[in-house]
């Protein structure tokens, strides 16, 4: 019984993949490596904030289709719309993120994360273990209820535009201009850089 030598032979159930199927696979590769850019604000004053806002950093990064690129340095804020010192400080920080998720998906994420954490919403303006927003999502604007973008407080919060500002000097705010500008116009009073205080981007 001699041994079959397939050298020199093609196996016939291969079958050359057809030009039109190979460019769509192309056009699908393209969709899947030119990502949104998104910024989100995340925000913690119950807890360990310092340990709760490198969690959700480290559970978006682990969210199939999007990428953090960018960390801001850690700010702290006191509440708004509740008497001072009724409510522990907030850390807030702003990530710079490049996902293939849909707005509306992202939303979603963010919101399981506040969860996971343990993000109770019971009334307004009460304190939160975790609070990530969507501030801006490319240049889309959306007046959707669900979302509205960008976020339609954004251009008025230092706690957002200072920490955006330190990870991108030149960014804008759709239908708002150069954060730069918003920053100067609202000033950086109650938002204090902790320097002592540093969050990780993600390896």
């Amino acid at each position: 019984m001699t041994a079959f030598s397939a050298e020199g032979q093609s196996d016939p159930t291969v079958q050359p993949v057809p030009a039109a199927v190979v460019e769509q696979v192309d056009a699908a590769d393209i969709t899947l490596s030119n990502p949104k850019r998104a910024v989100l604000s995340l925000g913690s004053n119950l807890g360990n904030r310092l340990e709760t806002l490198q969690g959700a950093i480290d559970a978006l990064e682990d969210t199939p289709g999007l990428r953090v690129k960018a960390v801001s340095p850690v700010y702290e804020t006191e509440p708004w719309g509740v008497e001072p010192g009724s409510q522990p400080s907030y850390f807030n920080a702003v990530i710079v993120v490049k996902t293939t998720l849909p707005p509306s998906s992202l939303l979603e994420r963010g919101q399981a994360i506040e969860e996971a954490f343990d993000r109770v919403r019971d009334e307004r303006w009460a304190p939160r273990t975790i609070d990530v927003d969507i501030v801006a999502y490319a240049d889309v604007v959306s007046d959707d209820p669900l979302l509205t973008l960008p976020h339609p407080r954004a251009h008025e919060r230092a706690f957002v535009l200072a920490p955006w500002h330190d990870v991108d000097p030149e960014a804008q705010l759709p239908g708002a201009g150069a954060i730069a500008d918003l920053l100067a116009g609202v000033g950086r009073e109650g938002v204090l850089p902790r320097t002592d205080l540093e969050l990780r981007l993600p390896e």
